[in-house]
């Protein structure tokens, strides 16, 4: 494998069972992650966008192992990860770290700052003991929380506050590879750029790869170098955050950028105003998943999937709108 990437996915699956049979074997499925590939080169940030309910999340806790794979693989550094025992991941936990969308219920409320910190840090051995304290100070440091929160609780501090912890706590495990759930869509707009900041800037100095999860593109376009946008379990368009930004393809892309605010008032957005709500992963429509809300469907839409290919160099869309062959 191309030891320049951190992270490869290749044709992951994840289906929820909903429903069985006489005999109890599942019969139904709920396809969260239909056949999802990707690539996050070392040092860069993939952002991941789409409604909720698309499957973000579930990509993202699938990749970690949270979640029992379907099908498909997830090469780390290199290593199929995809099989190995609960030992083995265990061993590979403090190297793939996860910064959870609310902080409060993600921290312990009967620990102070410094052991929810540092908690794991001495389950894993990462330092010696006696240069534990000043480890742990100094990755607080590093993520803007000053010394005297060490022996603090969380219900003491802001949702800013809070999610520094959190980035804090998935920081001191020296990990590779971050997985961004949502992790600022619970703060105020001024914490947020604090925290994204604050992100951008630990990647620079630590060579973090992240897999940044958010329905706000305007957050995305910020931290990302890579975007892909998913729609009910797939990946429709992927591409550079300017080929994205500046050239969408997808007509789902087109909406969702459409919806971002623009700060100047005197500018006239031409808004996409998509009709219905995202179809259930259960029973998702035939031919292209997108059909029953493109305001470009056309008759071959409702009957066969488009193909996801590459339009121009690193640009993948999967859309009737461009050419199949």
């Amino acid at each position: 494998m191309d030891s320049k990437y951190s992270i490869q996915v290749k044709n992951l699956k994840k289906y929820f069972p909903i429903g069985s049979s006489f005999l109890s074997k599942p019969s139904q499925f709920v396809k969260a992650v239909d056949n999802v590939s990707f690539n996050i080169e070392r040092g860069t940030t993939l952002g991941l966008v789409g409604e909720s309910g698309c499957g973000k999340t579930t990509v993202g806790r699938t990749i970690l192992r949270l979640n029992e794979i379907t099908e498909g693989s997830i090469i780390f550094n290199g290593r199929d990860i995809t099989r190995i025992s609960h030992e083995e991941l265990r061993r590979l936990r403090p190297k793939i770290q996860i910064i959870f969308q609310d902080p409060y219920s993600s921290l312990s409320p009967r620990l102070p700052v410094g052991e929810i910190i540092g908690e794991a840090v001495k389950v894993h051995n990462i330092v010696p003991k006696n240069e534990y304290k000043e480890y742990i100070l100094n990755v607080m440091r590093d993520c803007g929380l000053p010394s005297h929160y060490f022996d603090r609780y969380p219900h003491e501090f802001s949702g800013g506050q809070r999610q520094r912890i959190c980035i804090a706590r998935a920081l001191a495990l020296r990990p590779e590879f971050i997985v961004c759930d949502e992790p600022v869509s619970a703060l105020d707009v001024s914490i947020q750029a604090q925290i994204i900041n604050l992100l951008k800037d630990l990647q620079e100095k630590h060579n973090f790869s992240y897999l940044f999860i958010s329905h706000d593109l305007s957050v995305v376009e910020h931290i990302s170098h890579r975007v892909a946008v998913m729609y009910l379990g797939n990946i429709i368009e992927m591409g550079s955050k300017e080929q994205i930004f500046k050239n969408p393809m997808h007509p789902y892309t087109k909406a969702l950028l459409s919806a971002v605010p623009m700060p100047d008032p005197t500018v006239k957005m031409n808004r996409t105003i998509l009709q219905g709500d995202i179809p259930s992963p259960a029973n998702p429509p035939v031919g292209c998943k997108f059909n029953t809300r493109c305001p470009n469907c056309m008759d071959i839409c409702k009957k066969i999937a488009p193909v996801y290919k590459e339009y121009e160099e690193g640009h993948n869309v999967a859309c009737h709108l461009y050419p199949q062959e």
